[in-house]
């Protein structure tokens, strides 16, 4: 099936347009249709040995979210102390999430044993199911931002915490706890950038061709 040209102009738009939403949930709800589409997009993500490894825990409780600030404070103090004065003083002025802010919170997780022990591609590098649900955290998240949804990735927290809290199986490892919702507005360039704490750089600073 073909790409459009109006099409591929949207992809682009949403990737570009992408942002670590914060500070700026709305309380409004979202739909279960909604939510239902945009986990049928992340269950569309590519995956290795086609293991689809991931589960989706959709949280909309106060209490369960308020558990998951809570535990995300005890990491965010003890980050804050992992930098230098500079960046420690802007460090305690971002906003890093919103989570009793956002409607809904999703934890997507990765079963490393859906298929079995032996899965194809993951022969040599044993980390990939690990990398395929993160792929299914992109895929969301552009999903959302084509609903107009803000997603924050909450990426301050201990694992053992979040499963803790959402009695999560000690044989799935947690990939991500995300914020999703309405937003107020979506900023033009990532808060980070924003606020000084490090510059977009270079694409070609990046790119090698043929060897490093």
């Amino acid at each position: 099936m073909n790409i459009t040209e109006e099409e591929k102009e949207a992809v682009y738009k949403t990737i570009y347009n992408r942002r670590d939403t914060r500070g700026e949930f709305l309380p409004d709800e979202i739909s279960d249709e909604v939510i239902n589409r945009i986990l049928d997009a992340a269950h569309h993500s590519p995956s290795v040995g086609f293991m689809q490894p991931w589960d989706f825990i959709v949280i909309k409780d106060k209490d369960v979210k308020q558990d998951i600030k809570n535990a995300f404070v005890v990491a965010h103090d003890e980050a804050k102390e992992m930098f230098d004065d500079e960046k420690k003083n802007i460090y305690s002025k971002l906003k890093l999430e919103g989570i009793t802010e956002a409607p809904i919170g999703i934890c997507i997780t990765c079963d490393r044993n859906r298929t079995g022990d032996t899965v194809i591609g993951r022969t040599a590098n044993l980390e990939m199911d690990l990398y395929s649900s993160v792929c299914a955290v992109q895929t969301l998240w552009l999903a959302a931002r084509a609903e107009n949804l803000g997603v924050g990735w909450v990426s301050i927290i201990h694992h053992e915490e979040l499963k803790e809290v959402l009695d999560i199986p000690s044989h799935i490892t947690p990939i991500a706890y995300l914020c999703i919702g309405k937003v107020s507005h979506f900023h033009d360039k990532p808060e980070l950038e924003k606020a000084g704490w490090l510059p977009r750089l270079p694409l070609e600073n990046l790119v090698h061709h043929d060897k490093w």
